[in-house]
């Protein structure tokens, strides 16, 4: 890259308002040669906006979010749009867990169970953001020390979260952390996606792909009944491409309860060391823009939720209302109330053990 070049991408630091105690929060702009711009804030380690290309050349809005730190304050305007959830991305059940045989009871937050880290989760709280600028890439470095006890959880948690942009714009999310006690750890991102007017529209016309032949049948508090079930011949089948709102009218059970899609797919595969350690989980596709994301991840499963409790109360970004379904969420972790489960993957981390996931989105148009 020439001088001219990397002055042309430099990442873009600027003060972004402050938190309600009077912390200033920054915002920070990646800009990529094939047209990907991304901005990412402190408050939450979340993505605040993705911009990328279509068939014509023409950029737009790709997330659903908010232009001002405000309404992130207030978790109704912002359900984790874009953030990075944790300790727990998902649910554990009644929010209790048994661990090395002590009981722990964390905050119910989503009754009755404990959701993505709980009300002063991951996603609520400031992180500090460091800039890099790297040969064909830049990003920034989030860290953020979880304190023991932090939500009910054992041990501090020391994160960090690092988003990097490619020259080609690929957009990568990985996540280390280190434990002082053992803890349940399980971070993902929240974006939600819509590939035609960042949450303007549906998305039920775009095309989902998830590399997944088995998913997690829920109850009606949304935690697995027990094992995995084969997707064939289930409106969960997404092996070959869909519109994603093609079956959402199937008289399904499991769409009694959460209106939609919100459940886990086991990822088919092992993670490919030609990919650096990652497989290919789901394409997202807009026939009308011809913009493509293909999500990779070295994450066993994914979580799949089709904006089902979005109500057009959230007024979003060009005064955009967020309707049902105007966004899809596809968010690599392992599965839910994985403490409780002993024949799911571990998610334990204990100390001396350094937890590691990632995840790139690769964009293009076609």
């Amino acid at each position: 890259m020439s001088t001219d070049q990397s002055e042309e991408f430099a990442v873009q630091t600027e003060p972004w308002g402050e938190l309600r105690d009077g912390r200033p929060v920054q915002l920070f702009t990646l800009n990529s040669a094939a047209g990907v711009r991304v901005q990412l804030t402190e408050y939450g380690a979340r993505l605040v906006r993705v911009q990328t290309l279509g068939r014509a050349g023409v950029p737009g809005d790709v997330t659903l979010g908010h232009d001002t730190l405000a309404p992130y304050l207030i978790p109704e305007q912002a359900p984790y749009f874009g953030a990075a959830v944790g300790r727990y991305g998902n649910r554990i059940a009644q929010g209790r867990f048994v661990l090395d045989d002590v009981t722990y009871q964390l905050a119910t937050n989503n009754p009755p169970n404990h959701l993505h880290g709980g009300p002063g989760g991951f996603d609520a709280v400031l992180w500090s953001g460091t800039p890099f600028e790297e040969s064909g890439r830049r990003g920034v470095v989030f860290r953020y020390l979880s304190p023991d006890g932090e939500e009910g959880y054992p041990g501090a948690l020391d994160v960090t979260v690092r988003y990097a942009l490619t020259d080609a714009g690929t957009l990568s999310f990985e996540v280390q952390a280190t434990a002082t006690r053992p803890t349940p750890v399980n971070i993902t991102n929240h974006a939600y996606w819509n590939l035609a007017d960042g949450g303007a529209g549906s998305v039920a016309k775009q095309h989902l792909e998830v590399a997944a032949d088995r998913y997690l049948p829920i109850d009606e508090t949304s935690i697995p009944l027990g094992e995995a079930l084969p997707v064939a011949g289930t409106p969960f089948d997404f092996q070959v491409a869909k519109p994603i709102g093609r079956d959402l009218d199937a008289p399904d059970p499991q769409f009694r309860h959460t209106g939609g899609y919100d459940h886990h797919f086991v990822l088919t595969g092992g993670p490919s060391e030609v990919q650096g350690g990652l497989r290919l989980a789901a394409t997202l596709l807009d026939p009308a823009s011809g913009r493509q994301m293909q999500l990779w991840t070295t994450e066993p499963g994914l979580q799949v939720y089709s904006g089902n409790f979005l109500d057009g109360q959230i007024v979003g970004r060009g005064g955009a209302r967020y309707q049902k379904g105007s966004a899809v969420c596809l968010e690599p972790q392992h599965a839910p109330d994985s403490p409780n489960r002993p024949a799911f993957p571990s998610v334990i981390l204990r100390p001396g053990e350094v937890y590691k996931t990632r995840s790139e989105w690769r964009f293009t148009a076609l």
